[in-house]
């Protein structure tokens, strides 16, 4: 008997034809995670099989059951044993992972049980009613506090009979999506604040790989600004096989603009200027398109007016999957993904350096475009791009 991972897919599985494709990514994507624990990774179907190469301690377990839990694609996974397919080596198997489920609990201790068959193999002896009522008859006859029930059970013992049989309990859950990579990579303008991490775990979600660019005004941004964008890049990095930031030193070009402009065109402008970086680093770095945080009147840089006018400082897609959603749902979404707090610790970002009071909401688009394209930032930002400093998270 061997102790191995049940690995379980579901969008994939859509894929018809191209369905390899996504598969070989996601394998891709969990064996760099795991950097440098060598697995098997087998199977078929929506369900695939990961085992250990090398002896498993607890400290490599703990890291295969990390990566299981954040890797994009995947929908969950569970600790399966594989057996042959005899009903007493499965009844066996049965009844030490019922006494397993006692070992690992804390009180209250679990009273009710259900078990679930699959019968993949037709040509197995019991039907998957006839398996799951043998079994349930064992469970009862060799833990008597027990009792089935098939509505709201403590737990649940899953049986599916494929080329062997395969037996398992909890499904711990996985974040499903696409395996990152799959679309491409995107630019991901990351910011100190709430909204552009959500971002950038949002697209992921969808198959992009992400490197992150973000702008620092130094000395008007202090280095636990910096330290704390750090911090928020290691939180999307979980879920994804690599990841790199961009350091973009921002403080020339955003001066000029403040000297160069009226002020309630301040934001607008270094709002602008930022799209155009980002368009010259996705195109230096071969990433085809590019992510930001924005919501839709969330700010004044955010009314629709505004997003017209930055977003055609680009040609690349742009992407804002937070466009739709207000602050509270996402807010939520960064506290499950472990960024919120970072997020609000009172270390300002470029965006409120030079921030003026009243900032303009709803400008001209032939208007602003001509005003930004006479303070002539071209050649600032190409001497900003020779100081850019690159960090492997």
């Amino acid at each position: 008997m061997n102790i191995i991972y049940l690995l379980k897919t579901c969008e994939i599985n859509l894929k018809g034809e191209n369905k390899s494709i996504f598969e070989k990514q996601l394998f891709a994507n969990i064996r760099k995670q795991l950097n440098g624990i060598k697995v098997k990774i087998s199977g078929r179907k929506g369900r695939f099989f990961l085992k250990p190469v090398d002896n498993v301690n607890d400290e490599t377990r703990a890291k295969i059951e990390k990566t299981l839990a954040s890797v994009f694609g995947l929908t969950g996974y569970s600790v399966a044993r594989i057996v042959e397919k005899d009903i007493e080596e499965i009844g066996k198997t049965v009844l030490e992972v019922v006494s397993k489920q006692f070992d690992d609990c804390e009180a209250p201790m679990p009273q009710t049980f259900k078990i679930t068959s699959r019968r993949s193999d037709k040509s197995f002896k019991y039907s998957s009613y006839e398996l799951s009522c043998i079994l349930g008859k064992l469970v009862l006859d060799n833990f008597k506090t027990l009792k089935v029930n098939l509505k709201n059970p403590d737990f649940k013992i899953n049986i599916e009979i494929r080329d062997k049989a395969v037996v398992y309990s909890h499904v711990y859950k996985s974040p499903g999506g696409l395996p990152s990579g799959i679309a491409g990579k995107g630019i991901l303008l990351l910011s100190g604040g709430i909204d552009s991490p959500v971002a950038g775990y949002m697209m992921a979600k969808r198959g992009c790989a992400i490197d992150a660019l973000h702008f620092e005004t130094y000395p008007y941004t202090s280095e636990q600004s910096k330290e704390k964008v750090i911090e928020i890049a290691k939180k999307i990095r979980v879920y994804l096989p690599k990841m790199k930031l961009y350091i973009f030193p921002f403080t020339e070009i955003q001066v000029h603009i403040k000297q160069n402009c009226k002020q309630e065109e301040i934001t607008l402008f270094s709002r602008a200027a930022m799209m155009k970086i980002a368009s010259l680093l996705a195109e230096k770095t071969r990433a085809n398109s590019i992510i930001t945080g924005e919501s839709l009147n969330q700010v004044a840089s955010q009314t629709a007016e505004n997003i017209r006018f930055t977003g055609s400082h680009t040609t690349y897609p742009l992407f804002r999957p937070l466009i739709g959603m207000d602050k509270q749902e996402i807010i939520t979404k960064a506290k499950e993904i472990g960024s919120y707090d970072i997020s609000i610790l009172p270390y300002p970002d470029c965006c409120s350096v030079f921030a003026p009071a009243h900032p303009i909401l709803k400008p001209l688009f032939e208007k602003v475009t001509a005003s930004f394209k006479a303070i002539e930032l071209d050649a600032f930002i190409e001497n900003a791009f020779a100081k850019i400093e690159v960090l492997k998270i």
